[in-house]
């Protein structure tokens, strides 16, 4: 007999978050890439939920693990690095998506360079958490598994 499906969240990061930890400290913290999954992973595991965690540097590969991956998971974590502000092919992938998502941002954006103001994402989401440093994503996942158990 097969397994009972297990509920899990997507955790999906773009370009350069490979790099959390060394790139520009004052501006996205000391934490690695791999303590924002481990972190992630405990605040799901708490209410019984997976994490599938995924990084690329490339715009196709995310739009394959989001189509592949993104229809059955119960919340969509992403932190699409720079293409927040100009990719629409990932817009349109995740329009076509009915999972909740949260777009996640460890930077104020908001408070920096003027290109980094507009994020194309934001009107296919269903949410954001801006400039909070790595804690994004635990609330982000928080509000995910909230609203995941009220529809399971």
């Amino acid at each position: 007999m097969a397994d009972a499906f297990q509920p899990y969240l997507l955790l999906i990061n773009g370009p350069n978050l490979n790099r959390l930890g060394q790139r520009d400290p004052n501006t996205y913290g000391t934490e690695t890439l791999a303590d924002v999954e481990r972190r992630v992973r405990q605040v799901a595991q708490a209410a019984g939920v997976d994490v599938r965690a995924f990084q690329s540097n490339s715009e196709g590969e995310l739009i394959d693990i989001l189509q592949r991956e993104g229809p059955e998971a119960m919340g969509i974590i992403i932190n699409p690095g720079a293409y927040a502000h100009y990719s629409y092919a990932l817009r349109d992938c995740l329009a076509d998506l009915s999972t909740p998502i949260v777009e996640v941002h460890i930077s104020n954006v908001h408070r920096r360079e003027p290109f980094r103001h507009q994020l194309v994402l934001s009107s296919v989401v269903t949410g954001q958490v801006v400039g909070l440093g790595t804690l994004g994503y635990e609330l982000a996942a928080q509000y995910l598994l909230q609203v995941g158990t009220r529809s399971r």
